[in-house]
Formats: structure tokens, sequence, C-alpha cells
């Protein structure tokens, strides 16, 4: 179940699940009862920061950068765009005029805009830059516009690839980052949207030294001003 109603709101959970036995990233779950004659079950998780839906931050590609517990809350929830790209060419670069013509005036300062094409794949998998793999691309000049619009975060739903090249994926991480936006990678459900704006939460666990964290990310519609 990924859609869900409340008080008059619809909430869309926007996070895959993971399952340690299936997951070919480090997902390890140690179960153990602390002793006593009443149960007390603990857990050791055993994790990559960069795990299923996650959130990274700036100190990913910079020790000097903010890390997960060194932005605000207020980095992690705000107004969503959901931004489907249509009519570019497969395996083509998010241009400046391609975000100009699908968001236009669309996007405010501090917004999260998640992008998307009909080109889906899913990410980081063996199907990643093969002949099957259409997805666009983002790259320096992508990441200048988020800059110019001053978005909070870029998500990515299944039709924008975010590994094709060092020479696309760096410069967009690194001018991206080097203003303080984070990256929401590996969202699911994002077909369930109905709005394209919403409410978004992603906030990560206020660890310091954490470059990125698994996040539970979801999209609340109907919320006035979103």
């Amino acid at each position: 179940m990924s859609v869900y109603e409340l008080g008059g709101l619809r909430v869309i959970d926007l996070t895959k699940p993971l399952d340690p036995a299936t997951e070919t990233r480090r997902c390890h779950m140690y179960r153990f009862n602390t002793g006593g004659p009443i149960p007390d079950f603990h857990t050791i998780m055993d994790l990559t920061s960069h795990l299923g839906t996650h959130c990274e931050c700036p100190y990913h590609h910079d020790d000097t950068w903010p890390d997960v517990a060194s932005l605000p809350l207020t980095s992690f929830i705000g107004r969503g765009i959901y931004a489907v790209i249509e009519g570019a060419e497969p395996n083509s670069h998010i241009t400046a005029q391609i975000l100009d013509r699908a968001l236009g005036d669309k996007v405010r300062p501090e917004d999260v805009v998640i992008l998307d094409s009909p080109y889906k794949l899913p990410p980081f998998t063996d199907k990643t830059n093969t002949p099957e793999d259409k997805r666009l691309f983002v790259n320096g000049e992508t990441a200048k516009w988020m800059v110019e619009h001053r978005v909070k975060s870029v998500g990515f739903g299944d039709g924008v690839s975010i590994e094709n090249s060092n020479e696309d994926v760096k410069p967009f991480h690194d001018i991206c980052m080097a203003e303080n936006i984070t990256f929401l990678e590996v969202l699911k459900n994002l077909d369930k949207l109905e709005k394209e704006t919403f409410f978004i939460s992603f906030a990560p666990l206020p660890i310091k030294g954490l470059d990125s964290c698994p996040v539970r990310v979801y999209a609340i519609e109907g919320i006035e001003g979103f």
C-alpha cells in the first residue's frame, strides 16, 4: 500500500521498501534479546548510507561541506514539484532550455524539484548504461539551472539517469552541493501522484559525520499553499 487518506488529505509514500534478503547494497539486521525475564529485543542495523531511497547531502562530495546533521530540518521539508520531461530525445541531457519549458515560472525558491521522463528504467542495476537504458541525463548545465532557481533539493524518477558518466555526474553533484542542494535518489510510486505540486518530507537521521541517509519520503496532496 502506497497511498493513504488522512483527514481529507492524500498521502503518497515515495519510498522503496527494503528487504535485507534481496538488497544488493549493504543491508543487514542483527536482532537480539538483551536478556531478563521480559523480552527486550534490539536490532543492530548494518547499512550503507546510500541504501534504497536516500538523501545525499553536500558532505558526500567534499569533506568541508555540511553533513546530514549540519543541515537544518527545513532542508528536508517543503513544497515539491514533479516534472516529467516530455519530447526530449532518449539519452539526451536535461538542458536549461528543457527545464524552462517543463517548469517555466512554476518553480519557486526553496522548492524540491523531482525530475522524470517517459524513458523509465530502475537505477543502479545491471541494465544501467546498456542499449536498453534510454533515460535522460543531468550535467553541469542542469545543476546551474537548479542553483539559479534556488531549489533546495533535486529528486529523480526512474526516467532520469545519474550514473551515466563521471563527466556529467561529478559537475552536477559539485555545482548543486556547493550550494547545499541535496539529492533524493531511488524514488518510487511517482505515478501515484495526482497533483503537480505537493508538500514533501524526507528528513534523515541527524547523525554527525554522515554523508547521506536512507529516508522515508512522502508527499501530501491537498495542503493549502503547497
